[in-house]
């Protein structure tokens, strides 16, 4: 048995696959599962790099998280942007005392007041359209993202003022996330990371105080955090909080904005797609929006063709065997949503879109059940129904007002290391339909 799962070729002296897996991470792993298999190495300077692909690795990947695999270490510049000892990268007993605050606020009659602050922040959007036009797609679709999370997470005073200059102030805070720079490297985008960091921190302190102060009934999102409290009766300490609301609103517009802007263009390069969304279209209620199954179809086909977290990293706390192998403690264990989604032994026509291989039935339900676009197990992305939720409310709505056209077809991935949005241009062109059918 050998110690570690072949190598991939194309390593350089020294940098081994460095400059290929910070310009072309998909391409690369893509590559050495065309040469090596589902379970292979890779070489980066002073680090040992383990990818695991397919549905029975995804499946391990996250069963062992917390195991034997570690998500804090495998992300440091997370610690950074957050806490140590906060949610994914606190100790596990932390992270389930952290999530039970959570997890209901993203469940049962919540969702239903999200709805109606997910219409409002469309149809105002509607109107900054107007009746026809032009827009880059991840340019407009992201502040919206943005204002509705605000709005949802933070109240409606928020998110009034949630504009562009908010907007840039998490783009700024994204900057942070670099997984292929040393955490204590003072590059510009980390120390302006840092700044937005610590900005946003000030601002969201601040209005937990001031909702103590002047509570508002009924209780929404923030009201609900700022009096929150464990099991125990402990309240939950404002840093824990804070970080909370920094990296919901964050990481919903991350992932989000990127999946919204991608569906779209799947949606608009297969008509007959968009013509059976809007069949379904009716009230968009909360029962309304539950009823739109061929739309949640589409939606998951595009997580599968484009995962914005195209990449997801553990570190081995400890040794372990798979396919044949050993994987020695230390090791950088990497699962490819991008590569694996379109793994030709496991879905039927890989690179088709194809919504309806999610319709009912067995193999439907596979099919869904194997997308780890939004992670998987117990750290499975907490805000994923708040999430498809959101993007079945903006797309269903803004399908059945207008007729859009992509000015720029083929769009492609965002370079490098970034989550995958588009990258721009990718435009669209739009005219309201007659008459508006919602």
């Amino acid at each position: 048995m050998s110690r570690l799962p072949p190598q991939v070729s194309g390593a350089l002296p020294a940098l081994g696959h460095l400059v290929e897996f910070i310009r072309t991470p998909v391409e690369l792993i893509s590559r050495g599962r065309r040469e090596v298999g589902d379970v292979f190495s890779l070489r980066l300077p002073g680090r040992r790099v383990v990818v695991l692909l397919g549905a029975e690795h995804s499946r391990f990947f996250f069963r062992e998280t917390d195991h034997k695999l570690s998500i804090r270490t495998a992300y440091p510049f997370f610690e950074r942007m957050f806490s140590r000892e906060f949610y994914f990268f606190a100790d596990m007993a932390e992270y389930q005392r952290q999530r039970e605050i959570v997890v209901p606020r993203f469940q049962g009659v919540h969702l239903d007041g999200y709805v109606s602050t997910m219409l409002a922040e469309t149809a105002a959007f509607e109107e900054r359209l107007g009746d026809a036009g032009e827009f880059d797609l991840t340019a407009e679709l992201g502040p919206l993202v943005m204002r509705i999370a605000a709005r949802c997470f933070l109240g409606p005073d928020f998110g009034a003022r949630m504009d562009r200059d908010f907007f840039a102030e998490f783009r700024r805070f994204s900057g942070g996330m670099n997984p292929a720079a040393p955490p204590w490297l003072p590059l510009p985008s980390v120390v302006r990371s840092n700044r937005a960091r610590d900005r946003l921190r000030a601002a969201l302190g601040g209005m937990l105080r001031e909702r103590r102060e002047h509570p508002v009934s009924p209780p929404d999102f923030l009201q609900t955090l700022a009096g929150a409290a464990y099991r125990d009766g402990t309240p939950v300490p404002d840093h824990v909080l804070v970080n909370m609301i920094l990296l919901f609103t964050w990481a919903g517009h991350e992932t989000t904005t990127g999946h919204i802007a991608w569906a779209l263009v799947d949606l608009l390069g297969h008509p007959e797609h968009v013509e059976r969304v809007r069949a379904e279209t009716g009230d968009l209620d909360l029962a309304g929006v539950r009823r739109l199954a061929h739309l949640d179809d589409c939606l998951h086909e595009t997580e599968r063709l484009h995962p914005v977290a195209h990449v997801l990293a553990r570190q081995a706390e400890e040794a372990f065997e798979i396919g044949g192998h050993v994987v020695p403690a230390g090791t950088m264990v990497l699962a490819a949503p991008s590569v694996t989604h379109r793994h030709p032994a496991e879905h039927a026509r890989p690179d088709d879109y194809w919504p309806d291989r999610y319709e009912e039935g067995r193999e439907g339900r596979r099919e869904r059940q194997s997308l780890i676009g939004f992670g998987g197990g117990l750290h499975r992305c907490t805000g994923v129904h708040f999430a498809y939720l959101e993007m079945k409310v903006v797309l269903a709505r803004l399908l059945a007002r207008y007729d859009f056209e992509l000015l720029d077809p083929g769009p492609r991935p965002v370079p490098g290391m970034r989550t995958k949005w588009p990258d721009s241009p990718c435009r669209v062109r739009y005219a309201r339909r007659v008459p508006a059918v919602v």
